[in-house]
């Protein structure tokens, strides 16, 4: 098998993908709260509500397109037409008058996602070699932070030189799009072998949780933590509340991509022999003293330190948790883990964000930070117990 960069050729190309569509779509997410505010006058919570109740479509429905793509065993076809459901609504964005039309496109770019993301991680997992798994997934994550790191930055380039026009950084948007749906020419589907024993695919429902009790107290576990994972919005608005200038609120975002783009790759690298779980258990730490950082903070030195542990929490457990899903079901279930997986850290980090923002808008942002702390530091700890259990349908070398 030919390899790209140390990855195999539909894992490079997967990342190429992603990488494309995530400098597109962040290019949107980097003017949407001032274009919903500002140009089409949208309250505040209204940004809150869209974002919420899209990524929950979204969540729900990897678990869905998990399980068909299992049934059926069709990959690439599910992820093209996720990305291509996703792609078609930016252009649109160029006509819209109401906060309501961008909740409607919003709410299909979604579902875009829903249908791709399962499948599309079970194409990495059927492309790799078991003891390549994690270097895969990271690869493919670093590819999508640069992708997300780009995006914000060619905004702050073209907007000057557009008179700040929104339609046309969306008609950008669009067409850098396009690009990574053209990309998937590249990207092959996996040979299935015919079984000699017919298999059932998995029902759709929580059969397949009391099956594999292993992964469903892995899913437990980082659902638990997941109530502690606060959104990135939250974490930068640290900055204002301890005195720092809103102009430097950017450049926490950037150390926070550059320290998951450093540390993606390698790490996941390094969960393949030094083991998934413990490099997991390393991101846990690190977010949760990343979270008691922030609860005392009060200069711009120690926030940057608590954006790079934020960052490097990311990179070691994004990918590497999305390895340990792969190894922990069998094959003619790969999606659905997937799928499963992406819903626990999709409706807890929901949930993460509308706590954290009550806690921070009636009580204070340090009581949102010791929320987020103690959360992360139970779902460690549950995680951790996982270290010490044996189970007679797991697999092991993970």
């Amino acid at each position: 098998m030919k390899k790209y960069f140390g990855v195999s050729r539909n894992v490079f190309f997967l990342g190429i993908v992603s990488m494309l569509n995530d400098f597109s779509s962040e290019m949107i997410q980097a003017i949407m709260p001032i274009f919903l505010t500002a140009t089409l006058g949208a309250p505040v919570f209204v940004v809150g509500l869209i974002e919420g109740i899209a990524d929950a479509l979204a969540s729900v429905l990897k678990i869905v397109f998990g399980w068909v793509s299992d049934k059926w065993k069709i990959r690439k076809k599910f992820a093209v037409a996720g990305y291509i459901l996703s792609v078609s609504t930016r252009p649109f964005l160029t006509l819209v008058s109401s906060f309501w039309h961008i909740f409607f496109l919003r709410s299909i770019d979604r579902i875009g996602k829903g249908m791709r993301d399962a499948p599309r991680d079970a194409l990495i997992s059927e492309s790799t070699d078991f003891d390549m798994v994690g270097k895969s997934f990271g690869f493919h994550r670093m590819m999508d932070t640069f992708g997300g790191m780009m995006g914000p930055l060619l905004v702050f380039l073209l907007l000057p030189v557009f008179f700040g026009s929104y339609q046309l950084i969306f008609l950008v948007a669009f067409g850098i799009g396009a690009l990574a749906v053209i990309t998937f020419v590249f990207v092959e589907e996996p040979v299935h072998k015919e079984e000699k024993i017919p298999v059932v695919a998995p029902r759709m429902n929580f059969s397949f949780l009391r099956s594999n009790r292993r992964f469903s107290l892995f899913l437990f576990s980082i659902f638990i933590f997941g109530l502690g994972t606060l959104p990135i919005a939250l974490l930068l608005l640290r900055a204002p509340s301890i005195g720092i200038d809103v102009k430097y609120v950017p450049i926490f975002y950037l150390i926070y991509h550059i320290a998951f783009l450093t540390a993606a790759f390698p790490l996941g690298k390094i969960a393949d022999s030094f083991g998934r779980r413990r490099i997991i258990v390393l991101g846990f730490f690190a977010a949760l003293v990343s979270y008691i950082s922030l609860i005392f903070v009060e200069t711009f030195f120690g926030l940057v330190i608590s954006f790079i542990l934020f960052g490097i929490y990311s990179a070691a457990t994004d990918g590497v948790e999305r390895a340990i899903a792969a190894r922990w079901v069998d094959a003619h279930s790969l999606a659905m883990g997937q799928g499963l997986l992406n819903a626990a850290v999709g409706i807890s980090a929901l949930l993460a964000g509308g706590i954290g923002g009550l806690l921070w808008t009636y009580v204070s942002p340090e009581a949102t930070f010791v929320y987020a702390a103690t959360l992360s530091l139970v779902g460690s700890l549950l995680f951790i117990f996982l270290l010490n259990v044996r189970f007679k349908d797991a697999k092991e070398a993970v």
